[in-house]
């Protein structure tokens, strides 16, 4: 089985808490605070590789969490990191964004890396908060709880050369004669239903040919099968188009070799820029001058100067063809990876503050800034609250409060912290 398309859920590990401790030992009955930082947890990891060809490995696997990060100790000892998880993905795939379809990263080479998700920062503990005039902190922060996240895996195939045309014009067949390649062989339309690669060498080179399954009038509409695959060839750098020039099978030439030429433009304005080698198969079923009357009819009706003419039966041409490959990849540079917007999918906006006045008359002050300052409050700890108290003055939030009419008395409500303001 191929997949060359799944959505995944990824999830980075949470940050440990800080710990909330003072030193005691023999020598010191009541020492200062001693309370160690927690650990950062870990973070989701993409990682091209060549081995896989497929996303197979992720049909019943569907959702990654990294490990949380290690609670903070006693005597200042930090919390252990929590682990990454990795993610193996083949060489091509390109990870987006479903809620705004757009691109994340495009792993386009073996060993390319991307970090999806960075894990939550690990909380301070309380030595973090001792000072000139709170030599004593009794409260900590809890560590930075992380959002999990869809992300959608597309793996558009890595080849030099893609084998293009109709179903049954040979391509697996040639495919299999030319590379290492075992592509499944039949004599019906689809026998290919998914991308098969094969390597070729010749003069002591090689190059990746990938056999696209048969396009049809409309596939970049989504009709027949080849629509699923023609993202598979927007990376080829030579596109080998193979033509049934003996129309065995009833159909005409020409418009079968316009039909999908028109269908690669529609999809990809691209890949109607992509060189071509125009490849006559089947020759082998024609004799001589009935071979040069079908061919002198396909390049009135195209225009189509240069082409080969081969037979993967009796391997007739197949040295030519590798040769002309060859020689054409050496005058053609790798396409450049998909152009990725530069934002950060796992970015934290922490500046926004909200206010609402609800309807008893209560002041509700919510945000991604307010988010981050309530992980160190301790509601029942009077240094912690006004510690709170203080970082909210120092934030600009109690002007903003009396900014939309705050008067001594009124309630704030900030996550599940309610208080009565007092000057």
């Amino acid at each position: 089985m191929f997949l060359d398309r799944v959505k995944i859920v990824i999830k980075a590990g949470n940050g440990g808490k800080g710990s909330t401790s003072f030193l005691r030992n023999a020598m010191t009955a009541n020492g200062g605070p001693d309370g160690g930082d927690g650990g950062r947890g870990g973070s989701v990891i993409f990682v091209a590789t060549n081995d896989m060809n497929t996303l197979l490995s992720f049909r019943y696997k569907k959702k990654f969490v990294a490990e949380n990060g290690e609670d903070g100790h006693q005597r200042n000892q930090f919390g252990k990191s929590g682990k990454d998880v990795v993610i193996q993905v083949p060489t091509g795939t390109v990870l987006i964004n479903p809620k705004t379809n757009k691109i994340l990263a495009d792993l386009s080479e073996d060993g390319m890396r991307f970090v999806a998700l960075r894990g939550g920062a690990g909380g301070h503990g309380n030595a973090f908060y001792k000072s000139s005039v709170r030599q004593a902190p009794s409260f900590s922060q809890t560590g930075e709880v992380t959002e999990q996240k869809e992300v959608i895996l597309e793996l558009k195939t890595i080849a030099d050369v893609g084998l293009v045309g109709f179903p049954n014009v040979g391509k697996s067949t040639l495919l299999s004669v030319i590379s290492n390649a075992n592509p499944k062989i039949a004599n019906y339309p689809f026998t290919t239903i998914y991308p098969n690669l094969g390597v070729c060498e010749e003069l002591g080179e090689s190059f990746v040919v990938a056999d696209i399954p048969g396009l049809i009038e409309g596939a970049s509409e989504g009709l027949g099968l080849g629509h699923y695959f023609l993202k598979h060839v927007e990376r080829v750098r030579l596109i080998v188009h193979l033509v049934d020039i003996s129309e065995c099978e009833g159909r005409d030439a020409a418009n079968d070799f316009a039909v999908i030429n028109s269908e690669l433009g529609k999809y990809n304005a691209q890949l109607a820029k992509t060189k071509q080698l125009v490849v006559f198969s089947k020759c082998d079923l024609l004799e001589g001058e009935q071979l040069k009357q079908k061919i002198d009819a396909f390049v009135e009706k195209t225009g189509v100067k240069e082409f080969l003419t081969i037979s993967s039966f009796t391997f007739d041409g197949l040295e030519e063809l590798k040769k002309k490959i060859l020689e054409n990849l050496k005058k053609i540079p790798k396409k450049a990876a998909l152009q990725v917007e530069e934002f950060d999918f796992d970015k934290k906006d922490l500046s926004v503050i909200e206010i609402v006045r609800r309807d008893d008359g209560s002041f509700e002050v919510k945000g991604s800034r307010i988010d981050s300052l309530i992980r160190g409050v301790v509601l029942s700890d009077q240094l912690s609250f006004a510690y709170f108290q203080t970082k909210l003055k120092e934030m600009g939030v109690i002007e903003m409060l009396k900014e939309r009419g705050l008067k001594e008395g009124d309630t704030v409500v900030i996550k599940d912290i309610s208080f009565e303001y007092t000057e």
